[in-house]
Protein backbone atom coordinates (compact mmCIF):
# COMPACT_ATOMS: atom_id res chain seq x y z
CA UNK A 1 0.00 0.00 0.00
CA UNK A 2 3.09 2.13 0.71
CA UNK A 3 4.38 1.66 -2.81
CA UNK A 4 0.71 2.67 -4.59
CA UNK A 5 1.02 5.80 -2.70
CA UNK A 6 4.92 7.05 -3.51
CA UNK A 7 3.36 6.09 -7.24
CA UNK A 8 0.11 8.25 -7.56
CA UNK A 9 1.98 11.63 -5.32
CA UNK A 10 4.75 11.35 -8.86
CA UNK A 11 2.12 11.54 -10.70
CA UNK A 12 1.62 14.92 -12.70
CA UNK A 13 -1.72 16.79 -12.68
CA UNK A 14 -2.71 20.07 -14.53
CA UNK A 15 -0.21 22.25 -15.77
CA UNK A 16 2.61 24.21 -13.88
CA UNK A 17 3.19 27.44 -13.01
CA UNK A 18 6.03 27.93 -15.72
CA UNK A 19 3.93 26.55 -18.69
CA UNK A 20 1.72 29.10 -17.65
CA UNK A 21 3.78 32.06 -17.78
CA UNK A 22 5.51 31.21 -21.01
CA UNK A 23 2.00 31.16 -22.74
CA UNK A 24 1.09 34.58 -21.32
CA UNK A 25 4.26 35.36 -22.43
CA UNK A 26 3.95 33.93 -26.20
CA UNK A 27 0.03 35.63 -26.03
CA UNK A 28 1.64 39.20 -24.86
CA UNK A 29 3.85 39.21 -28.20
CA UNK A 30 1.35 37.87 -30.46
CA UNK A 31 -1.42 40.43 -29.29
CA UNK A 32 0.91 43.52 -29.22
CA UNK A 33 2.25 42.39 -33.14
CA UNK A 34 -1.18 42.10 -34.03
CA UNK A 35 -1.88 45.74 -32.64
CA UNK A 36 1.26 46.79 -34.29
CA UNK A 37 -0.40 45.65 -37.65
CA UNK A 38 -3.94 47.44 -36.88
CA UNK A 39 -2.26 51.12 -36.09
CA UNK A 40 -0.01 50.23 -39.77
CA UNK A 41 -3.07 49.74 -41.26
CA UNK A 42 -4.99 52.43 -40.10
CA UNK A 43 -2.74 55.12 -40.74
CA UNK A 44 -2.54 53.33 -44.66
CA UNK A 45 -6.33 53.55 -44.64
CA UNK A 46 -5.78 57.52 -43.64
CA UNK A 47 -3.32 58.13 -46.22
CA UNK A 48 -5.58 56.53 -48.84
CA UNK A 49 -8.22 58.54 -48.11
CA UNK A 50 -6.65 61.72 -47.91
CA UNK A 51 -5.06 60.91 -51.48
CA UNK A 52 -8.90 60.25 -52.96
CA UNK A 53 -10.05 63.20 -51.20
CA UNK A 54 -6.95 65.39 -52.51
CA UNK A 55 -8.01 63.67 -56.44
CA UNK A 56 -11.75 64.48 -55.63
CA UNK A 57 -10.53 68.81 -55.01
CA UNK A 58 -7.91 68.70 -58.25
CA UNK A 59 -10.34 66.85 -60.54
CA UNK A 60 -12.78 69.96 -59.63
CA UNK A 61 -10.50 72.41 -59.74
CA UNK A 62 -9.30 71.25 -63.26
CA UNK A 63 -12.82 71.10 -64.37
CA UNK A 64 -13.18 75.04 -62.81
CA UNK A 65 -9.97 76.24 -64.61
CA UNK A 66 -11.49 74.58 -67.72
CA UNK A 67 -14.77 76.11 -67.69
CA UNK A 68 -13.11 79.54 -67.18
CA UNK A 69 -10.49 79.52 -69.46
CA UNK A 70 -10.00 82.73 -70.49
CA UNK A 71 -9.63 84.14 -67.09
CA UNK A 72 -6.43 80.90 -66.10
CA UNK A 73 -3.94 83.50 -65.76
CA UNK A 74 -5.93 84.97 -62.47
CA UNK A 75 -5.42 81.58 -61.12
CA UNK A 76 -1.95 81.56 -61.26
CA UNK A 77 -1.87 84.52 -59.83
CA UNK A 78 -3.20 83.59 -56.39
CA UNK A 79 -0.27 81.79 -55.06
CA UNK A 80 -1.30 79.12 -52.62
CA UNK A 81 -4.51 78.26 -52.15
CA UNK A 82 -6.13 77.29 -49.19
CA UNK A 83 -4.81 79.42 -46.25
CA UNK A 84 -8.00 79.59 -44.33
CA UNK A 85 -11.82 79.17 -44.71
CA UNK A 86 -13.35 82.58 -46.39
CA UNK A 87 -16.99 83.29 -47.19
CA UNK A 88 -17.40 83.07 -51.00
CA UNK A 89 -20.52 85.15 -50.95
CA UNK A 90 -19.71 88.16 -53.42
CA UNK A 91 -16.73 86.67 -55.06
CA UNK A 92 -17.36 86.29 -58.89
CA UNK A 93 -15.30 84.75 -61.67
CA UNK A 94 -11.66 83.10 -60.78
CA UNK A 95 -12.40 84.84 -57.01
CA UNK A 96 -14.92 82.37 -56.37
CA UNK A 97 -13.51 79.45 -57.67
CA UNK A 98 -10.37 79.96 -55.66
CA UNK A 99 -12.33 80.83 -52.86
CA UNK A 100 -14.42 77.13 -53.28
CA UNK A 101 -11.52 75.92 -53.49
CA UNK A 102 -9.95 77.06 -49.90
CA UNK A 103 -12.99 75.92 -48.50
CA UNK A 104 -13.44 72.57 -50.12
CA UNK A 105 -9.35 71.90 -49.26
CA UNK A 106 -9.97 73.16 -45.73
CA UNK A 107 -13.01 70.77 -45.91
CA UNK A 108 -15.74 72.99 -45.35
CA UNK A 109 -18.38 70.61 -47.36
CA UNK A 110 -18.17 68.59 -44.28
CA UNK A 111 -18.20 69.50 -40.87
CA UNK A 112 -19.54 68.02 -37.41
CA UNK A 113 -19.90 70.33 -34.37
CA UNK A 114 -18.16 73.29 -35.77
CA UNK A 115 -15.24 71.19 -36.90
CA UNK A 116 -14.22 70.99 -40.59
CA UNK A 117 -14.14 66.87 -41.54
CA UNK A 118 -14.18 66.62 -44.80
CA UNK A 119 -10.08 67.10 -46.43
CA UNK A 120 -6.89 66.19 -45.90
CA UNK A 121 -4.24 67.71 -42.90
CA UNK A 122 -2.49 70.63 -44.31
CA UNK A 123 -4.13 70.80 -46.93
CA UNK A 124 -2.73 73.64 -50.15
CA UNK A 125 -3.01 73.86 -53.53
CA UNK A 126 -1.39 75.69 -56.09
CA UNK A 127 -1.59 76.49 -60.19
CA UNK A 128 1.78 77.14 -62.47
CA UNK A 129 1.83 77.97 -65.59
CA UNK A 130 3.79 75.89 -67.72
CA UNK A 131 2.98 77.58 -71.47
CA UNK A 132 1.21 80.79 -71.90
CA UNK A 133 -1.99 80.25 -74.45
CA UNK A 134 -1.48 82.62 -77.76
CA UNK A 135 -4.59 83.39 -78.79
CA UNK A 136 -3.62 84.57 -82.37
CA UNK A 137 -1.62 82.81 -85.51
CA UNK A 138 -1.64 79.35 -84.48
CA UNK A 139 -4.39 79.51 -81.39
CA UNK A 140 -1.51 77.18 -78.82
CA UNK A 141 -3.52 76.48 -75.72
CA UNK A 142 -2.21 77.72 -72.65
CA UNK A 143 -0.93 75.08 -70.20
CA UNK A 144 -1.25 74.80 -66.74
CA UNK A 145 -0.36 72.42 -63.53
CA UNK A 146 -2.68 72.14 -60.79
CA UNK A 147 -0.93 70.76 -57.77
CA UNK A 148 -3.01 69.42 -54.24
CA UNK A 149 -1.13 69.08 -51.41
CA UNK A 150 -1.49 68.15 -47.83
CA UNK A 151 0.90 66.48 -44.94
CA UNK A 152 1.11 62.58 -44.54
CA UNK A 153 1.11 60.42 -41.24
CA UNK A 154 4.77 58.76 -41.41
CA UNK A 155 7.88 60.68 -43.79
CA UNK A 156 8.79 59.23 -47.44
CA UNK A 157 11.07 60.80 -50.07
CA UNK A 158 10.25 64.55 -51.04
CA UNK A 159 7.59 65.20 -53.56
CA UNK A 160 9.29 67.17 -56.56
CA UNK A 161 6.90 69.37 -56.54
CA UNK A 162 7.79 73.11 -55.27
CA UNK A 163 4.22 74.03 -54.23
CA UNK A 164 3.65 74.62 -50.03
CA UNK A 165 7.01 73.74 -50.39
CA UNK A 166 8.75 73.58 -46.59
CA UNK A 167 5.29 73.90 -44.73
CA UNK A 168 4.78 70.44 -43.28
CA UNK A 169 8.13 69.78 -41.43
CA UNK A 170 11.78 70.63 -41.91
CA UNK A 171 12.64 67.99 -44.23
CA UNK A 172 9.58 68.07 -46.32
CA UNK A 173 8.90 63.94 -45.98
CA UNK A 174 5.79 64.64 -44.63
CA UNK A 175 4.40 66.69 -47.38
CA UNK A 176 2.08 64.65 -50.21
CA UNK A 177 1.59 65.98 -53.66
CA UNK A 178 -0.81 64.86 -56.90
CA UNK A 179 -0.41 67.36 -59.75
CA UNK A 180 -2.48 67.30 -63.03
CA UNK A 181 -1.34 69.39 -66.46
CA UNK A 182 -4.22 71.36 -68.16
CA UNK A 183 -4.40 72.25 -71.34
CA UNK A 184 -6.54 75.06 -71.62
CA UNK A 185 -7.47 77.22 -75.19
CA UNK A 186 -9.04 80.74 -75.63
CA UNK A 187 -12.69 81.03 -76.71
CA UNK A 188 -11.32 82.91 -79.62
CA UNK A 189 -9.32 80.19 -80.94
CA UNK A 190 -12.59 78.00 -81.19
Amino acid sequence: MLNHKLFITQLQSGTSLIEVMVTIVIMAFGLLGLAGLQMKTRSIEMESYQRAQAMVILNGMASQLQMNRNNAETYVAAGVIGESVENCTGKVGADYDLCQWGNALKGAAESSGGTNLGAMIGAKACVAEISAPVPTGACAPGVYEITVTWQGLFKTVAPNNTCAEGEYGEDDGLRRAISLRVASGVTSCI
